[in-house]
């Protein structure tokens, strides 16, 4: 079927390690939605980076509000791939809608730790992203998307950060209309 010798959701998820599975593996598993769950959320503590990695990337699209604390708990991952496919999972609205976006009070305080000290440009830039979605909302986030435009080291980072703060691209076009 896949070139797979076991197709349970255990191997297919530790099949995302391998470079040469790691596609179908991570297709198969999308395909499979909630029966492959449990599998997934088991392969966020698996020892391979990788396999972390495909697990955040596989819960952008499968994630339900019981694996929003696992997402949480893969920002602190001490690999970077990993905390970026976990910001992004749990900034990204795109794959699954406001169905179980994360609140403020769970997701803001990681985000703007990330954001302020995070060594790994890519996580800070994905964290910008996660203080962003509440720019509206909280001023504690447009303080530290302005540090992060003002101090970053990163010019992406800066960039990004940019784009969220008032007179930036998101901020304007996500802005909540007055009614009327």
């Amino acid at each position: 079927m896949l070139g797979f010798v076991r197709t349970d959701n255990e191997a297919l998820v530790s099949c995302l390690g391998d470079p040469h599975r790691t596609v179908a593996a991570y297709w198969e598993l999308l395909r499979r939605k909630e029966d492959a769950l449990g599998a997934v959320r088991a392969g966020l503590s698996h020892e391979d980076a990788a396999v972390r990695e495909g697990c955040c990337r596989l819960l952008d699209h499968l994630v339900d509000t019981e694996s929003m604390g696992l997402l949480i708990t893969m920002a602190d991952d001490p690999d970077a791939r990993v905390r970026i496919a976990a910001f992004h999972a749990l900034a990204c609205d795109r794959c699954k809608g406001d169905t179980c976006a994360p609140d403020a009070d769970r997701v803001l305080g990681p985000a703007l730790r990330h954001l302020a000290s995070d060594p790994d440009p890519g996580v800070r830039a994905r964290a910008a992203e996660l203080v962003g979605k509440f720019a509206h909302a909280d001023a504690r986030a447009i303080a530290a998307l302005r540090a992060s435009c003002a101090q970053d080291p990163s010019p992406a980072v800066r960039k990004k950060a940019s784009w969220f703060i008032p007179g930036g691209a998101i901020y304007d076009r996500t802005a909540p209309h007055a009614p009327g």
